[in-house]
Formats: structure tokens, sequence, C-alpha cells
């Protein structure tokens, strides 16, 4: 017997193959050959909300696995093995591939064709979601709204957290080693953050 695709199994093969950002894209076309990454499970509990695959995520196709991954596997208090597990985390970024670098060799911001097309059809799919982790600016615009800065965003994470209906949303910051300043002006985030993110965390994974 062949089973027929779900409709989340469509979906992602549908999204695997995506080209607007070169073929119709918003401003410049993306430099190079797309190469969509992002986990999609109807199983996952947690969402991760992230930016964009960095240069390393492009050239392996495994997202964070990369030092920014190192650090938000201690961040959720996870190893590699329960990290990648779907039926744990679902990872959807605002853009799909790597957007390429700027002139310091910073990441480009995520591209704008991804969020617009693809975010809710994904979304309405992955039915038990409980929990957002809404990471870096750009998420936090997209899932929050805008007029806020980083830092006034996770500092606002309790409030953030109770606040939301239907999946609770919890706003982090990106956890790139870009940000090791940012972590030591702020070691509430280390303090106050982290044990009841771990928590939620432990709550909702499966071993």
């Amino acid at each position: 017997m062949i089973e027929t695709p779900s409709e989340l199994g469509q979906l992602i093969a549908t999204m695997k193959v995506c080209r607007v950002c070169r073929d119709a894209p918003l401003g410049k076309p993306l430099p190079h050959e797309p190469r969509p990454i992002f986990v999609a499970s109807a199983e996952a509990k947690i969402l991760i909300a992230s930016q964009a695959p960095g240069i390393r995520a492009h050239l392996s196709g495994v997202p964070f696995m990369d030092p920014s991954g190192v650090r938000l596997r201690q961040w959720l208090g996870v190893d590699e093995a329960t990290f990648y597990d779907p039926r744990n985390f679902a990872i959807l970024p605002m853009g799909f591939c790597f957007p390429g670098h700027d002139a310091q060799k910073g990441d480009l911001p995520p591209r704008r064709e991804c969020a617009p097309i693809w975010r809710k059809p994904a979304l309405d799919l992955m039915p038990a979601i409980q929990l957002i982790l809404v990471i870096g600016i750009h998420a936090h615009q997209y899932h929050l709204g805008r007029g806020t800065s980083m830092t006034e965003m996770v500092r606002n994470w309790r409030a953030i957290l109770h606040a939301s209906s239907g999946p609770r949303v919890l706003p982090l910051p990106h956890p790139s080693w870009r940000n090791s300043s940012w972590l030591k002006k702020n070691p509430w985030f280390e303090i106050e953050l982290l044990p009841e993110l771990q928590a939620e965390v432990e709550n909702l994974i499966a071993y």
C-alpha cells in the first residue's frame, strides 16, 4: 500500500524547492543557489522561531550546527539528539535560506520573501506546538510587533510568556557569539530567564 503524503508533508516538499528569493525577489535576488533549511513537524511541542540559516547551515543543510547552536542548546539544557528530535523541536526561521554576508562579513537580514508565503501555512499544520521561542529582533518583530528594542522585548519576557493566547511565546536574543557582550551587560538573562526556559523545555520534551 502506498501512503498518500500528509498535508504537512506536501507543504514541506514544496517549501524545500522554493526559489522565490532568486526568481521573484523583493529587492536584489539571493546571490547564490537557494537551500531552504527548516524543520517542520506535526508532533513538535516547541517551535524555534529563528532568523535565517548561517553559512555553516547552508553548507551542511543542518540548522544550528555551529557555535550559535551550541550556545542555544546550552540555554535550552538539551543535547544534540534531543534538539534534533522532531517530536521535540520544530525550527522555522524567518528566512529559510542563508541570506549572504554584508560588507563587514556579518550575515545579512533574513530574506523578506519567506515569512509572508510560508509561515502561516506551516504553523497551521503544526498543532502540537505549545511554546514558541522567538529568537532575534527580526523574529521578535514578526511575532510580537515592532517598536521595542531587542533588550526591552527580552526584559519583558515574563509578561509576554504569561499573556500569550494559544501557544505561549518567549522572546530570546540570538545565541550568536557576537552577543556575548550583551549577555555580560544583562546578567538577569542567565540568572532569571534561563532557569525558567529550561524548566519549560524539560516539561515538554520527549526522551
